[in-house]
């Protein structure tokens, strides 16, 4: 096949990675019944008038599967970090000890990983609607190169390769759905 092809196929790559790579880090925000650091990955906390990730002002550690911890770098913060916690509305009750912050994380109860697992497929089929849409670009790039002369079994050709690969993505992206159900519905 021509560069130009080659071309199309390689931004498809990146983009097919791209939607995978978005997929498992918005599965990392989702909890599977154990403590994450990635849990408070979206909390901002005010600091100095400025609102700023949490990670950026605090270490965020996990002693055990049921705790996380909040050790902030400047002791006035903790206040701050507790209600930028409570504020990010993701049902997590922080206790302060006069160092760090601690939060117990609850057991999930069955409905709730349900919904989890909903959330979930929600992202995993965002991640597929991303590589439909790469695929979309990729063969409407392999039709201007049709009209611009290339042959149209050449063409025929790019787009099964492409076909090819949006099914290797979606198969990766349901893979990576399965585990993340497993860990959700794991007691």
């Amino acid at each position: 096949m021509n560069e130009e092809v080659e071309f199309i196929f390689d931004a498809a790559r990146e983009s097919f990675n791209r939607a995978l790579s978005h997929l498992d880090r918005e599965l990392l925000t989702i909890r599977a019944g154990r403590a994450n650091p990635e849990m408070l990955s979206s909390v901002r906390v005010d600091y100095y008038g400025t609102l700023t990730p949490l990670s950026q002002v605090a270490n965020v550690n996990t002693p055990d599967a049921r705790t996380l911890t909040v050790q902030p770098w400047e002791k006035p913060m903790i206040s701050a970090i507790e209600k930028a916690i409570m504020n990010a509305n993701l049902g997590l009750n922080p206790t302060n000890n006069g160092d760090m912050v601690i939060i117990n994380i609850p057991p999930l109860t069955e409905e709730r990983r349900k919904d989890l697992v909903k959330q979930a497929r929600a992202e995993g089929e965002h991640a597929k609607v991303g590589v439909r849409n790469a695929r979309k670009e990729a063969n409407d790039e392999i039709k201007k190169l049709t009209k611009d002369g290339l042959s149209e079994d050449l063409a025929k050709d790019a787009e099964a390769k492409i076909q090819e690969m949006v099914t290797s993505f979606n198969q990766k992206i349901d893979q990576v759905l399965e585990k993340k159900e497993g860990e959700i519905m794991t007691v």
